[in-house]
């Protein structure tokens, strides 16, 4: 009589997420622990400031910190001293739509988030930060509550891994699952958008409204395939959105050049859209390696930094000569 039990050496899911996150802690976390040197806190920010203290004016002091009512009393310009608070919660809103489950090689754009998710909510949960998710598919069907340490992560990463492939087709709408996070979240926190963004008109909107009030960024999943074709032949192409079906002849240069310039067109007026909404962007391919990827996005984050901290800093003339 044959073993009805699973052989040993198939993992269930929630070996698989423990694999899969602790292979990520030995290959991506480390490198990133020695590359950032501790500086997490470049990527995310605290949720708020603590008044801590009052003092005199000084020239490199961000003006909007002056108390107007100490500075009438002592006759003196005086600012607040603030703490900040540096625990924080993160939230990943994530699109896991038909189209996220596209990859032209080894990696798919939804084993890329899964993966990006895990390292990040990793690198805060060390940090005694917590972490919560939404997920989308056919509407906003899961949620995942914010809280901390790594059996929360393996929670949230076991939740992917086991969450089977959407069979419903239909177009994306993003603004959905914007629109619930708005709702849902309430304390400022960092909110990432995990997105491949095809999907249906009306997303810039309510995300532009969520980054008024949160600290939003947008990490945009992309497969090479989607924005240059190679002559392949005569090749079938679905719609994993709508279930289209195409017979395309990729070795027809032409064809080749149109499609080109339509994905081109299309980059553009996302990341015009993405800039006009006030978020930051960190482009994710397939092919990507995940730490060069983090460590871009950290580059530009550190870069903007510097360039918000002068603007602040700086004096406006009218006030020069009363200080």
């Amino acid at each position: 009589m044959k073993n009805s039990q699973p052989s040993q050496s198939t993992p269930t899911p929630a070996a698989s997420a423990e694999q899969l996150l602790r292979r990520l802690e030995w290959t991506v976390l480390r490198r990133l622990d020695g590359l950032l040197q501790g500086d997490y806190r470049t990527l995310l920010r605290g949720a708020g400031m603590d008044l801590a203290d009052l003092r005199e004016y000084q020239h490199h002091d961000d003006v909007r910190h002056i108390d107007w009512n100490v500075t009438a009393r002592l006759q003196q310009p005086h600012v607040r001293v603030f703490t900040e608070d540096r625990e924080m919660s993160a939230w990943f809103l994530l699109d896991l739509s038909p189209s996220m489950d596209f990859g032209s090689s080894e990696q798919r754009k939804r084993n890329v988030s899964a993966e990006f998710v895990a390292v990040l909510a990793r690198m805060l949960t060390r940090h005694g930060n917590r972490v919560g998710a939404m997920l989308y598919g056919s509407g906003v069907d899961a949620v995942i509550p914010a809280r901390g340490g790594r059996h929360h992560v393996l929670h949230l990463l076991h939740t992917l891994q086991a969450r089977p492939e959407s069979t419903v087709l239909g177009a994306t709408r993003l603004h959905e699952l914007l629109e619930s996070a708005a709702n849902l979240v309430r304390r400022r926190s960092t909110v990432f958008v995990v997105s491949d963004f095809i999907t249906e008109p009306g997303w810039e909107k309510p995300l532009g409204q969520l980054a008024r009030r949160h600290e939003v960024v947008a990490v945009r999943l992309l497969d090479p395939l989607e924005l240059d074709l190679p002559d392949l032949g005569l090749i079938p192409i679905r719609d994993a959105e709508t279930g289209e079906q195409l017979l395309v002849d990729t070795h027809d240069a032409g064809f080749r050049k149109r499609f080109a310039r339509i994905a081109a067109q299309r980059e553009a007026e996302l990341r015009q859209s993405l800039a006009r909404a006030g978020v930051d962007t960190l482009e994710l391919s397939t092919d990507d390696n995940l730490v060069d990827a983090i460590m871009r996005f950290t580059d530009l984050r550190k870069r903007r930094s510097r360039t918000s901290g002068a603007a602040r800093g700086a004096l406006p003339a009218h006030l020069k000569h009363a200080a």
